[in-house]
């Protein structure tokens, strides 16, 4: 368990909180690139608790600009997109995508006013799908050659979803290899053919073996955590006789990512990032190492469950996450469907806006969630004390990062280390990306 001025200093990030400050030194997923279709490209944003908006001008350029207008403080999310920027409806202030100030045409003609006014911009770049915006000082550092970086796009698939609490419990559960066997547990196995692109409803790499059942059956994994240059590899083990062990291993990129397998070939790479204290949104780019993804059939698959424009999950604590008593005694552990994302929110949510890690009595299966806990303190730390965090990189050290592995599969008489290694090792020489090794930085 955590003191009370602990958990305030890891969770908290509005009003420049010092894990808010943190993670400004980052690029952060701040809106589906699939949001700004459409006749009118504008989005109004909350992200870290600055109000924002993000748009696309006439020539294709992304802008992000805090949303209250210079002027008098007006709505500029519901400004007009002309004359090459965002102009407030308020009394034509005109604004480019740098935050640079064009046009005041309610003063007289003439008036240097324009020149001596400038709205606050942040660097965006649009990678796999989704809009990354950079809210610290000074440059952004590089983006890591992960593979949901460096996949081409017709190999990545982007969504996202509303999580109605804090921002660290959300993240803590995607180090938690155990829960997956409860949470996440279902009565039949589903076929795999049918559960394309959804977690934990495929087979594992080298077997017929249903992840469903492996994770149904052998609930009391032995968990390892490594600390590596991009924060946690956790590998989970479950010995399925004397010859076969399950190998799952994720990863913790630091500092508010984790990195898992969804099925033999493709992983997801999911942030959780603050709208504020009280919420934040998932970001998850899958990545396929094979065949281009079914953007189209995923998309479906998730907006059956999602109401839009804010992402929103059909099944949330407004309606009990759909929970039905009958289900529970014959089909899922939860009662509450078959999305994972909605067994994880109730998990979440149901700890309260913000967790009370006072409260808290952690066991082995947690060492990840302690080990995490320990960097996350200490990053900030540095933070606080004017030093680089971990994993704000510069272009050099962003080459070294790359993979990591991620990878869910059945070891026959071969030590867990070696066979996950080989395994990916087999998933990238037929990837549609340069091969080289994801280990180049450990």
């Amino acid at each position: 368990m955590l003191s009370e001025e602990h958990n305030r200093l890891l969770t908290r990030v509005e009003n420049n909180a010092p894990a808010g400050k943190l993670l400004k030194n980052y690029w952060q997923p701040a809106a589906l690139l699939d949001e700004l279709e459409g006749p009118r490209p504008v989005k109004a944003l909350r992200l870290l608790g600055l109000d924002l908006v993000l748009f696309r001008d006439e020539q294709g350029r992304l802008g992000l600009i805090d949303r209250d207008c210079p002027h008098r403080n007006a709505d500029l999310a519901f400004g007009r997109l002309e004359d090459g920027g965002i102009r407030c409806p308020f009394h034509g202030w005109l604004f480019d995508v740098n935050g640079k100030c064009l046009d005041t045409p309610a003063e007289p003609a003439g008036s240097p006013l324009c020149q001596n006014v400038r709205q606050r911009s942040y660097p965006v770049e649009a990678r796999s799908g989704i809009v990354f915006a950079f809210l610290g000082e000074g440059e952004p550092p590089a983006f890591p050659e992960f593979d949901c970086f460096i996949a081409p796009d017709s190999h990545t698939f982007a969504f996202k979803g509303l999580v109605e609490c804090n921002w660290l419990q959300a993240l803590e559960v995607g180090m938690d290899p155990a829960h997956a066997s409860y949470l996440h547990r279902y009565a039949e196995d589903a076929d795999p053919d049918a559960g394309y692109g959804k977690p934990f409803r495929g087979v594992s790499a080298n077997s017929n073996l249903p992840i469903t059942k492996v994770l149904r059956e052998y609930g009391r994994p032995r968990i390892d955590v490594e600390q590596t240059e991009y924060g946690l590899r956790i590998v989970a083990l479950r010995e399925i006789d004397q010859t076969l062990t399950h190998v799952r291993v994720t990863n913790i990129a630091f500092p508010n990512a984790f990195i898992i397998p969804l099925s033999e070939d493709m992983t997801i790479s999911q942030w959780h990032v603050p709208v504020d204290d009280v919420n934040n949104y998932w970001f998850a780019i899958f990545t396929s190492f094979k065949g281009p993804v079914d953007k189209q059939s995923m998309r479906a698959q998730r907006l059956a469950q999602y109401d839009l424009p804010d992402y929103r999950s059909k099944r949330n604590r407004e309606n009990n996450y759909g929970y039905d008593a009958d289900e529970q005694k014959r089909a899922t552990y939860t009662g509450m469907g078959h999305d994972v994302n909605a067994h994880d929110q109730w998990a979440i949510e149901s700890q309260g806006r913000i967790q009370d890690r006072t409260r808290e009595h952690l066991g082995q299966s947690d060492k990840a969630i302690s080990a995490y806990r320990r960097i996350l303190r200490a990053e900030i730390e540095k933070c606080q004390a004017g030093q680089a965090p971990m994993m704000a990189l510069s272009a050099e050290q962003a080459a070294t990062h790359r993979g990591p592995v991620a990878v869910d599969g059945l070891a026959r008489n071969v030590e867990p280390e070696a066979f996950w290694k080989n395994l990916d090792a087999e998933r990238r020489a037929v990837a549609p990306w340069p091969s080289r090794s994801p280990m180049a930085a450990e």
